[in-house]
């Protein structure tokens, strides 16, 4: 008999560690489901190794059904096939060693939010099948007018080509009809239609937004129960059955609004806080001028609530506080209810003025920048002020000006004191400035500076200046202290060397100049401004005449100056006039030679608008230099006329005497006159604006002005207007030129000519 071995298909199952019965039950259930004689036994030997033979022994191989039948593992009900092929789909997964992502079963998801429409398509959707609906057509196929022309005779009032108002006829219906009008003509969503890029739906939409407009502007003044009708022109309403229209001309179409304005709601009652209990209740009252069975008016209550809020702070009422305006309506008595929360407080005094930075600018010297003293009624006008003052001084970035209560106020008795705090935040001191100028007489010049605005506190200025030019070459410093004992007063010294070639000498100056002056600024537009000074030079000079020699000239003079401003503006004036005068006794010495003589000089200048877009502005120059004949005057102390400043289309001091070759030689006398038209272009947003001029001008050798042998000069100018000044580019030509005078005079600057 051929040997046979024992041998064991390949299976793979997860048992208990130890179990011996789970091996043979699981053999035997695969044995179980093979095919009878699927078993090839032909080749199992009975001599195998002892632990083989007790596991399957030779009865198993002689007759393998017999002996499985007979096995306790056979009595083991087997389980079925198909559950163990098809698990418990609600039984946990087991883990898979090396896995970290949770089970999908395990995860917890976001809920799903469904999408929503988009409301700008459905709406477009809608607007464009209902557009030959929606927008009312002079005539309806089916009959009636549907809406156009609702009020019969109406008042109308066109806004744009395309769009109307209409008004019922009687004008006390509605008296605010023109200023809603225009109101709506800068609101209207419809101001604008008509261009390739708008179509139907769009403007069925700003139809709506134009009707829902119009209703809160008539309730804005009282006509809460008011109708608005839109109705369209321009179009024939689609045939039935044809669907809404689509193709129409929009540049063909017009927009009318029927107004009509119903009832206009009253106020009934007004309640105005503690104000009743102030000691100045009747100046409080007064201000907020109101009273029950005035019309509703939202515009005049926001109005009278800033005219309350100003008389409180005005009267001395530091801490007052004026809560927002609610107004009750009660449609079915068509009146109003309004309630304005006050809170006045006492009335106060001003206190001591408290500095954050007493260092840099000390409580004392913000006390003199004040236009208020101590003890003084409180007003907040007098408080802002203040503020823009300090701001002004160029030496704080941040100011906070703010009341703070000293000694409590009784209502309606005892006057509190208010102490002002001044809350200052440095600014740079040190500044770098540059200027450059051209003008065809003088040539061009160039200008360079630095200054340190609080070197010493407070205000106390030191500058460094420098001149280049084509004429003049100039090394100086300044010191300037700025509220010197008061508001806009200046006390200056200015230490200069300064060479100096005109047509008509050319000098070699050592200056001391000081001055306390009277200013007039742009916070505080000065009617009356004056200064003193005191100015000692000497001069080297030689004069353009011919064969003349040069002399040294030693002079103290004292230069008094007053001024009248009754202008509208200090730097553009439009409207009004300005008065100057200068007086300056001097005292004179060259060669041994003492000399006395007064310099006095005219400037009026007056301003007129003829229209909204033109100013007519003219000005007048007298000069004077008596007792004392031309040749003991310095020449640059004489007088002279020409250049941008002067008489424009001549060149720098080329008016008046000339000697042998045709250099100035200046004079005693001075008269100037000049007339120019500001007009307005429109350009750039209104910023530039065309000036042309006409100027005179003449000197003279004898003291008393004359208009004998005057210069005319004529051209035209161009000013751009910027937040500082209007920048000035002038083109002058002469009309009675003298021989070598230029033909073109071009002058650039900064601020109108006078």
């Amino acid at each position: 008999m051929p040997a046979r071995s024992r041998s064991i298909a390949p299976f793979e199952a997860r048992v208990a560690p130890g179990s011996r019965l789970r091996p043979l039950v699981a053999l035997l259930f695969l044995l179980a489901l093979l095919p009878p004689g699927a078993i090839n036994v032909s080749a199992q030997s009975r001599d195998a190794d002892q632990a083989l033979e007790e596991l399957i022994p030779d009865a198993a191989i002689d007759d393998p059904e017999s002996w499985a039948r007979d096995t306790e593992a056979a009595k083991v009900a087997l389980p079925d096939a198909a559950a163990l092929l098809a698990p418990d789909a609600n039984a946990p997964l087991a883990d898979i060693p090396g896995m970290t992502l949770e089970w999908p079963d395990a995860a917890t998801l976001p809920p799903f939010t469904p999408l929503v429409p988009d409301a700008d398509i459905a709406l477009a959707e809608e607007q464009a099948k209902a557009a030959g609906e929606t927008l009312l057509p002079d005539s309806d196929p089916g009959g009636g007018n549907r809406g156009f022309g609702q009020i019969a005779d109406a008042a109308l009032i066109q806004v744009t080509p395309q769009l109307a108002l209409a008004f019922p006829p009687d004008i006390e219906a509605l008296p605010e009809r023109e200023v809603i009008a225009a109101r709506f003509g800068l609101l209207a969503a419809l101001r604008k239609f008509g261009n390739e890029e708008d179509n139907l739906a769009q403007l069925t939409r700003r139809a709506r937004l134009d009707t829902d407009l119009l209703q809160r502007m008539l309730r804005i003044y009282g006509y809460y129960d008011a109708e608005v009708i839109q109705s369209t022109t321009g179009f024939a309403a689609p045939a039935e059955g044809s669907g809404p229209a689509t193709a129409i001309d929009l540049k063909k179409i017009g927009v009318r609004f029927d107004v009509v304005p119903g009832p206009r709601y009253a106020l009934a009652k007004i309640s105005l806080g503690d104000i009743a209990n102030a000691r100045d209740f009747p100046a409080l009252s007064r201000a907020f001028a109101l009273a029950p069975g005035d019309p509703v008016n939202s515009d005049r209550i926001v109005a009278e609530r800033e005219n309350l809020i100003t008389a409180l702070g005005e009267g001395g009422h530091a801490f007052a506080e004026v809560g927002q305006p609610d107004l009750a309506i009660d449609h079915a008595l068509r009146t109003g209810d309004l309630t304005l929360p006050v809170a006045s407080g006492g009335q106060y005094v001003i206190g001591e003025i408290r500095s954050s930075l007493p260092g840099y600018l000390s409580s004392r010297h913000l006390g003199r920048i004040a236009r208020f003293r101590s003890g003084d009624p409180f007003r907040r006008a007098l408080v802002d002020d203040l503020r823009q003052a300090i701001l002004a001084t160029g030496l704080v970035s941040v100011v906070t000006v703010t009341p703070r209560e000293a000694v409590p106020a009784a209502p309606g008795a005892k006057l509190g004191v208010a102490d002002i705090d001044v809350m200052l935040t440095k600014a740079p001191q040190r500044t770098i400035a540059g200027l450059v100028g051209y003008s065809s007489g003088e040539g061009l010049r160039m200008e360079a500076s630095w200054e340190n605005r609080n070197m010493f506190p407070p205000e106390g200025l030191v500058r460094f200046r420098g001149v280049v030019g084509t004429r003049e070459q100039l090394a100086g410093v300044t010191f300037r202290r700025n509220n010197f004992r008061g508001r806009d007063q200046v006390l200056s010294a200015d230490l200069y060397a300064q060479t100096r070639r005109t047509s008509a000498f050319r000098a070699r100056t050592l200056s001391f100049e000081t001055t306390f002056e009277k200013q007039t600024t742009l916070i505080f537009q000065k009617d009356w401004v004056w200064s003193v000074g005191l100015e000692i030079l000497a001069t080297s000079e030689l004069p353009a005449t011919a064969g003349a020699t040069r002399t040294t000239y030693f002079i103290g003079a004292l230069p008094l100056r007053g001024a009248y401003d009754g202008s509208d503006d200090l730097l553009d004036p439009k409207r009004g006039f300005r008065v100057a005068l200068r007086f300056s006794p001097e005292i004179s010495v060259q060669n041994g030679t003492r000399s006395s003589y007064v310099r006095g000089q005219l400037d009026a200048s007056a301003y007129q608008p003829v229209s909204s877009r033109v100013i007519v502005a003219s000005r007048i120059r007298l000069g004077t230099i008596p007792g004392v004949n031309v040749a003991s005057i310095a020449p640059s102390r004489r007088l002279y006329a020409g250049g941008g400043a002067s008489v424009r289309g001549f060149a720098f001091q080329a008016v008046g005497p000339r000697d042998a070759l045709g250099n100035p030689s200046g004079g005693r006398s001075l008269s100037e006159f000049s007339l120019e038209a500001r007009v307005k272009t429109g350009l750039m947003g209104g910023a530039v604006s065309l000036v042309p001029f006409i100027d005179a001008g003449t000197v003279g050798i004898a003291a008393s002005p004359t208009v004998k042998g005057a210069k005319f000069g004529v051209g035209i100018g161009m000013r751009y207007q910027t937040s500082f000044g209007p920048i000035r580019v002038d083109l002058g030509t002469p009309l009675n030129p003298a021989k070598g005078d230029p033909r073109i005079g071009v002058y650039v600057s900064l601020g109108q000519a006078f």
